[in-house]
């Protein structure tokens, strides 16, 4: 029999710490309607799924789309699309591991696929944005924290688990600083936020030097950003020092796995030169002399504020449908 009816529209969901999107998307890419509240206004679990799923019912209904859904995509941290659950996160309110994918399937009788954000990130990249066309590359997300995931021979290498990739955990100092996952000497914890504000801590305690850093309110990497193209040497020094730790961890993942390309997302790498120039000095200096000068720094192309929600409509089309409606 010929089938007359078209799903030709997925669910998006993005939940981050602050905020949870989710929108419509078509099969170009399209966003027709998308909608956010704030992550913690729901500390408990169940809560934060009905409120969820009742918006996104509201959503189709409001749009006519109700039988034009075919699957839901969905980013959140520390997520595995092996399980479908959020395992672990150390950001979110709810703790231990949430089967997040099960239960919006169980409320809204259709497929659910999930992943975290680098994942996310990548997918739509390689769909979208500076990926396009390539086969091996790696995504980094630099914010909050440091993630990535890889693409290897077109496909998306995930490991056993679904944990590859974790470039972020490797420790680069067995007596460093502590990490937000409790280990010592973690790369994110020297190139992510956290970590960039606490070099910023010692470079200031280092030097009486004056700098616009000092007594500022509520320090952030951007502003740390602003500084430098003010020419503080203090927070020139700052990135500069980030950027050695970035290109050194990016140097013994790259000899691993010579990828075509980084591709940079993230608030992070809107420090541009003051962290990518010392970086990429780095990386030249300790890859693999054999990959030396063949594997490309590219920034995302994909605006920050949809790219999530892009990445997880492409997991939505790739989830095998499932309804409760037919």
């Amino acid at each position: 029999m010929i089938e007359t009816s078209l799903k030709d529209k997925v669910f998006a969901v993005q939940i981050s710490v602050l905020r949870t999107a989710y929108a419509i998307v078509d099969i170009r890419g399209d966003i027709l309607a998308m909608e956010e509240f704030p992550t913690q206004d729901f500390p408990n679990i169940n809560d934060f799924v009905s409120r969820l799923c009742e918006r996104m019912v509201e959503m189709m209904l409001a749009n006519d789309m109700f039988g034009s859904i075919r699957s839901v995509g969905v980013s959140a941290p520390s997520s595995n699309s092996m399980t479908g659950c959020i395992e672990n996160a150390v950001n979110l309110p709810w703790k231990g591991v949430i089967p997040i994918g099960a239960m919006i399937r169980d409320r809204l009788g259709l497929a659910v696929a999930v992943g975290n954000k680098p994942h996310i990130r990548a997918l739509a990249e390689s769909e979208f944005g500076a990926a396009h066309g390539m086969k091996d590359f790696v995504l980094l997300t630099l914010g909050h924290g440091f993630g990535s995931f890889i693409y290897s021979s077109n496909q998306p290498y995930q490991g056993t688990d679904g944990f590859a990739g974790e470039v972020g955990h490797n420790t680069c100092d067995v007596n460093g600083r502590i990490c937000g996952c409790g280990k010592k000497g973690c790369l994110e914890a020297y190139v992510a936020e956290r970590g960039i504000l606490m070099t910023a801590k010692e470079v200031l305690e280092e030097s009486s030097e004056p700098s616009l850093m000092r007594g500022f309110e509520n320090l952030k990497p951007k502003n740390i950003t602003e500084f430098c193209e003010q020419g503080d040497a203090l927070s020139i020094e700052v990135m500069r020092r980030t950027g050695v730790w970035l290109g050194w961890g990016l140097a013994n993942f790259a000899t691993v796995m010579d990828p075509e390309a980084f591709v940079l997302t993230g608030g992070i790498t809107h420090a541009g030169k003051w962290l990518f120039e010392p970086a990429e000095e780095t990386f030249d200096k300790y890859v693999f002399h054999n990959i030396k000068g063949k594997v490309r720094f590219v920034m995302g192309a994909i605006d920050a504020s949809v790219c999530d929600l892009l990445g997880a409509s492409v997991l939505a089309w790739d989830v095998k449908e499932y309804s409760l409606f037919k």
